[in-house]
C-alpha cells in the first residue's frame, strides 16, 4: 500500500508540473505575439507619418528652386562718344535750319547743351536736349542756369530712340551714320511735314540733303546737312 500510494504521488507531482509548465509556454507565447503586433502596429502607423512627410517635403521644393531675382537691367551705354560741336558750327547749322523765337529745337545727344541754349539765347527759340549720359545732362543743366535760359529749355536724360519727337520744329544731329539711317523711319514717323533737320557731318544715306555746307574751324572742315520732312516720304525711304 506504502509503494502504491508513493507511485500516486509521483504521478500526481508530475501532472501538476507539467499542467504548470504548459500554462507557462502558454504566457510566454501570449506575450511574444502581443510584441510582434505591436511591432507590426508600431510600422503600420509610422507609415502614414512618413506619408505624410513627403507633401511636406515637395512644398519645400518650389522655395529652394525659386529664382533669385533678377539684377535690375544696367544704364545703356551712349552709343557715340562725346565729341562738342565747335561754337562755329552751332551758329551755322542754326542759321541754315533758318530758326527763329517761335521755333522748338530738339538735339539728339545734347552733350553740354550748346545748341539749344545758343538757340535760346541768340534766337529766342526753345529747346529740349535729349541725352542718355547723365554726366552731360547735369553739365547742361548748370550751362543752361550760367546762360539764365532755364525758362526756355530743358535737358532729358532719356534714349532718343524712345523719345516723342513730335513737337519739334528742328531737329540738331551729331550721331554717326549707323545711327541716322536707323533714327531715319521714326523722324519720317514723328515729325511733321516741313519740321527742319540739321546734321553735323553725316548724312541719311539715299535721303539727300536740301542744302550742304562746308565749314572750316581752326583747320579741320566741318560739313553741314539740311533735310526738310516731306509731305509724303518717298517709296524708296519708307
Amino acid at each position: 500500500m506504502r509503494l502504491q500510494q508513493k507511485r500516486q504521488n509521483i504521478a500526481r507531482l508530475l501532472i501538476i508540473g507539467l499542467s504548470a509548465g504548459s500554462l507557462t509556454l502558454a504566457g510566454c507565447g501570449q506575450q511574444r505575439d502581443s510584441t510582434q503586433e505591436g511591432a507590426q502596429g508600431n510600422a503600420q502607423a509610422s507609415t502614414p507619418a512618413a506619408s505624410a512627410s513627403t507633401p511636406a517635403a515637395s512644398a519645400s521644393t518650389p522655395a529652394m528652386t525659386t529664382a533669385e531675382p533678377a539684377p535690375e537691367t544696367a544704364q545703356r551705354r551712349p552709343d557715340v562718344v562725346y565729341v562738342p560741336t565747335p561754337n562755329e558750327v552751332v551758329a551755322r547749322m542754326l542759321a541754315l535750319a533758318k530758326v527763329k523765337n517761335n521755333d522748338v529745337i530738339y538735339d539728339l545727344g545734347s552733350g553740354d547743351g550748346r545748341i539749344v541754349i545758343t538757340a535760346a539765347q541768340k534766337l529766342g527759340a526753345k529747346g529740349v536736349g535729349i541725352d542718355i549720359d547723365p554726366q552731360r545732362i547735369q553739365e547742361a543743366n548748370e550751362n543752361a542756369q550760367a546762360a539764365k535760359v532755364t525758362d526756355r529749355v530743358e535737358f532729358r536724360q532719356q534714349d532718343l530712340f524712345e523719345t516723342d519727337l513730335s513737337q519739334a520744329s528742328v531737329v540738331t544731329l551729331y550721331l554717326l551714320p549707323d545711327l541716322n539711317l536707323k533714327l531715319r523711319p521714326k523722324l519720317f514717323k514723328e515729325l511733321k511735314p516741313g519740321t527742319r533737320v540739321v546734321s553735323h557731318d553725316f548724312d541719311m544715306g539715299d535721303w539727300k540733303p536740301e542744302r550742304t555746307e562746308k565749314i572750316d574751324v581752326g583747320g579741320r572742315q566741318h560739313t553741314v546737312y539740311y533735310w526738310v520732312i516731306p509731305d509724303e516720304v518717298p517709296a524708296n525711304l519708307r
